[in-house]
């Protein structure tokens, strides 16, 4: 039986996770659809456009960690481009929206249904939701992701046996397929994939049920204003704010990733 805690919390506190999750043989389906039969293009679109970019969240060595999704702070892709007049230079001349909108009904609908179903439910609590993807060998530097407003889920879509999970404070947990892996973001966190096979995940950002939702709502406005300036192409997902403090490396007995850290910036 799993320990929770105030970082690993119990899914079933969160019903409205149900219908994702009851769902996912047919997301996870979307999403091998898309990847085995999209064009070169289409594929290199969603990676360049419909996923968020971080500057600050580091990885060691060539491996890298892939995302792309059709929900960011509660507005499905094409309108968040819109809303935030984000320009995408290698498409100029392009209607990026309108081709984020073609790629998510034609591969997503059981995805999109979903996300539908369960924020007109349960008041919009859903605020991003997207595919994320552990190359072979991925080592990610501890960070934090400073969202206090938000929880995030973390259902199982493609899961290889091995080495590859998550360190969470002094906890190192595991994604299954099928099941939702709930955290806090905001404790320092660094997950690997030391397989040789990708791992990936429906990540689904949901705001916290135990505070007011004006709160929350405050709080999302100002950190999406604050990333959104920092880095548009972060979707509002990530910003300056998620870099781990010196003393959270030493407290949670991971310091020795502070070496390669100073390594990849000589």
């Amino acid at each position: 039986m799993a320990n929770f805690s105030e970082y690993h919390l119990d899914p079933q506190q969160f019903p409205f996770l149900n219908i994702l999750q009851g769902n996912w043989q047919a997301i996870r389906n979307e999403f091998t659809a898309f990847k085995t039969e999209a064009s070169e293009a289409a594929q290199k679109f969603a990676d360049n456009v419909m996923g968020p970019k971080s500057k600050t969240v580091k990885t060691k060595g060539n491996s890298k960690y892939s995302a792309f999704g059709v929900l960011f702070q509660g507005l499905l892709i094409e309108n968040y481009i819109r809303a935030h007049h984000i320009e995408y230079p290698q498409y100029a001349g392009q209607n990026v929206p309108e081709m984020a909108l073609e790629l998510r009904k034609k591969y997503f609908p059981t995805l999109t249904e979903a996300i539908a179903a369960t924020n007109a439910a349960n008041d919009n609590i859903l605020r991003n939701v997207y595919f994320g993807t552990f190359h072979p060998g991925l080592d990610i530097k501890l960070h934090v992701n400073y969202n206090p407003h938000m929880n995030r889920g973390y259902l199982g879509l493609i899961v290889p046996e091995g080495d590859v999970a998550m360190k969470i404070c002094h906890d190192t947990l595991y994604w299954h397929e099928g099941e939702f892996l709930v955290l806090d973001h905001s404790y320092p966190h660094c997950p690997h994939n030391y397989t040789e096979f990708q791992r990936t995940v429906l990540v689904v950002d949901f705001f916290k049920t135990d505070q007011p939702r004006e709160t929350v709502i405050r709080m999302e406005q100002e950190l999406v204003g604050q990333r959104m300036q920092e880095n548009p192409y972060s979707l509002g997902v990530f910003g300056k704010s998620d870099k781990a403090p010196i003393e959270d490396f030493i407290k949670y007995g991971l310091s020795h990733q502070l070496e390669w850290d100073k390594a990849l910036e000589s």
